[in-house]
């Protein structure tokens, strides 16, 4: 198993392109850790604070699931409260053996991979328009992430980090607002580029302003902004959360593929 990946590995990612353009980008920066066989199992991890991801091809066989059991062990181990993204039938096998170890685990979420085409329209407007953020914008960007965040279960990011995340939205690609009528900031939306792929996201509505489809018209814009700009657009959600998924199919979006993330539950976890 090496600690490096070469052009064979993202050959293989092509497989999945969509479902794994994540650990495509990331693969390409600076990484925590990476483990490969360059064939049928890739593991990386950009920061200890964000899931490891496992690549697998559909249709392993026993010993091979195994196999990327034994390496998530080996170096990630579920029991210090590393997570994972990975295919549901390699989750499956993950949860039973994780079983049999004596950990409780469970799925944290279950994700979707979509993209877009051709984007549509909403069918309703929302008050307001669309503002580019610029540097001036910094602050209240990372005030939108420190509410992002705890949305979405992570309850322990800094400020600092808020700030980071905000300022490469900001100036390594581009950050948006949705500012309304009334010029409040009620929603936002970034991308991330990886060659000609443009990964959208975070998407957030301030919960004040929610069910007004502001999200729905920002995401909208953004990605007819992106495919002007010959990038392919898309995007990941909770599988879970129906109205999301609902949104971003109406404007263009389409299902490419599934992931899930796996881990050992808060209350097994080890002290």
């Amino acid at each position: 198993m090496d600690n490096f990946v070469n052009e064979q590995d993202f050959e293989l990612l092509k497989q999945d392109d969509c479902t794994f353009q994540v650990l495509d980008r990331i693969l390409k920066g600076p990484c925590d850790i990476i483990r490969s066989d360059h064939e049928k199992l890739i593991l990386c991890s950009s920061e200890p604070c964000y899931p490891v991801w496992i690549w697998t091809p559909d249709g392993l066989t026993e010993a091979e699931k195994e196999a990327a059991w034994q390496l998530a062990e080996s170096c990630r181990p579920m029991a210090e409260g590393y997570r994972y993204n990975i295919k549901e039938e390699l989750a499956e096998y993950f949860l039973a053996r994780a079983g049999e170890a004596g950990l409780q685990a469970g799925y944290l979420m279950r994700m979707y991979a979509y993209d877009c085409p051709e984007p549509t329209a909403p069918e309703k407007t929302s008050d307001g328009e669309m503002y580019k953020c610029t540097p001036e914008d910094l602050e209240e960007a990372a005030d939108l992430y420190a509410q992002f965040y705890p949305d979405i279960g992570e309850t322990d990011v800094t400020r600092e980090h808020c700030l980071e995340r905000a300022e490469s939205g900001i100036n390594d690609n581009e950050f948006f607002f949705w500012k309304n009528a009334d010029g409040k900031t009620v929603a936002c939306c970034g991308y991330k580029q990886n060659g000609d792929t443009a990964t959208v996201g975070p998407v957030f509505t301030v919960e004040a302003y929610r069910r007004k489809h502001y999200a729905q018209n920002l995401v909208y814009r953004v990605t007819k902004r992106l495919l002007e700009k010959g990038f392919r657009a898309m995007l990941y959600t909770d599988a879970g959360y129906a109205a999301s998924n609902e949104c971003y199919r109406k404007i263009g979006y389409i299902l490419r593929g599934r992931l899930c993330t796996v881990a050992q539950t808060e209350n097994e976890k080890r002290e």
